[in-house]
């Protein structure tokens, strides 16, 4: 005789409440961990460099939030994605004593002088200390590791004005720590410069091209010319040494800002030279990112790499716009602005408008690293009168150090180190 079926009580076994608690915390963690705040979180905290030199790629990899792997196909480099809705360039700054700086200045010896500021005498560190906090998520924090091993067999390169030198060695100094003194150099070729980081066979690089196109300022050592003229549809000259890079980082502007009319050559460097017109300066700055993106266009594909364009890098000569003396600039200031709507007057958003729609209709992603707005409110962050000068001060200028500042470029360590943090950010977590 057959037995009985089974009563549906029996024909499983009881599920604990147990059990049940915990599929229901592990899909919960899951969840939070997938679509809360973007596994910055995880992030948040710096890695010890003895925790950096045993963190592999793969580790690094596994630990991030899970994605959806065909949409992130189409990003190259991208291992996580950023927060929906999230803006990195919307925030504050954040006194951090024990997350920054992330490097020493005597530690890195490829700082160039006119950027060692505690080598020139500033007695004062905080401008070192200050971490960026966008509103509404985090951001990643640089993880040297996972950056090298995704440069292993490639090329990254800074291409732009002494500005874009200044965030490509903050870039080598975030690398260099964990690089064996004999795996890595540095070597100069003229407007190349190259940081190799030999066990990678990857190279961060920095070309000297501060209009992007061509102009007779394109010497890299000796460019310091009033009368700046350019051939805003030739960019070949320079391009050339670009062909191959895997990673691009291109920036423009200071150069463009003389307060006249830009003179456009229309002929060639080498002939008579006569065939100069002026134009205003937008519209010669919008042909020339228009070249560039026919460059672009042309040359890098979107599959395999990945452009990115550093917006105003703004300078701080007039105090009175912050609530400062009548007379004064960045000198002698030593703590970030306040008021969240500065916008100084050296940022020009019409310069800004042309990026948007230039970039708008190119054929090809590039990324806006948007670091106008939040270098803005950093006026205590730039070289000022702490740095090697390229000519003997005179005693008027010593009496008055306000007349020597230089407010336009930053130490390092420094504010730089956060753009590249966002550049990171923007590159592996779209």
């Amino acid at each position: 005789m057959k037995s009985p079926p089974p009563s549906s009580s029996s024909s499983s076994p009881r599920r604990s409440p147990f059990s049940s608690y915990l599929i229901t915390l592990s899909f919960i963690l899951f969840v939070a961990f997938l679509y809360g705040e973007d596994f910055a979180c995880v992030l948040r905290h710096p890695f010890h460099s003895s925790e950096i030199q045993e963190y592999s790629a793969s580790k690094v990899k596994d630990d991030l939030v899970a994605v959806d792997e065909k949409k992130l196909a189409v990003v190259p480099f991208a291992v996580g994605r950023g927060k929906k809705g999230c803006d990195l360039f919307e925030g504050e700054w954040i006194y951090d004593e024990e997350g920054r700086p992330q490097y020493e200045e005597e530690e890195c010896p490829y700082i160039q002088p006119q950027l060692t500021c505690q080598a020139h005498g500033r007695p004062d560190s905080a401008y070192q200390h200050w971490r960026w906090q966008p509103r509404r998520c985090y951001l990643p924090s640089f993880n040297a590791t996972l950056m090298l091993e995704n440069l292993r067999g490639k090329r990254m390169m800074y291409v732009g004005d002494s500005l874009n030198r200044g965030q490509f060695v903050s870039m080598v100094c975030l690398l260099h720590r964990i690089i064996p003194g004999s795996a890595k150099s540095m070597e100069t070729f003229d407007s190349l410069t190259i940081f190799r980081a030999k066990d990678y066979n990857a190279t961060i690089e920095f070309y000297w091209a501060p209009f992007l196109v061509e102009s007779n300022s394109d010497n890299a050592v000796v460019h310091r010319i009033s009368d700046r003229i350019v051939r805003v549809r030739s960019i070949n000259k320079h391009a050339q040494h670009w062909k191959g890079a895997d990673i691009i980082v291109f920036n423009t502007y200071l150069w463009w800002m003389t307060g006249q009319k830009m003179k456009i050559l229309r002929g060639s460097f080498n002939g008579d030279m006569k065939n100069i017109v002026e134009m205003e300066t937008e519209e010669a700055y919008r042909l020339a990112l228009r070249r560039m993106v026919k460059w672009v266009e042309k040359n890098m594909d979107p599959n395999q790499t990945r452009v990115f364009f550093t917006s105003l890098s703004p300078s701080h000569e007039m105090s009175l716009g912050w609530g400062g003396e009548p007379d004064g600039n960045c000198y002698n200031e030593t703590t970030p602005i306040k008021d969240p709507n500065y916008w100084g007057r050296s940022s020009s958003k019409g310069i800004m408008r042309v990026i948007r729609e230039v970039f708008d209709k190119s054929n090809v992603p590039i990324t806006v690293i948007n670091i106008t707005q939040l270098s803005e409110y950093r006026n205590d962050a730039h070289t000022s009168i702490y740095k090697k000068q390229w000519s003997p001060l005179t005693p008027e200028q010593l009496a008055n150090p306000k007349s020597y500042a230089d407010c336009v470029h930053w130490c390092l360590p420094g504010l730089q180190d956060t753009w590249n943090e966002l550049l990171y950010a923007k590159l592996f977590f779209p």
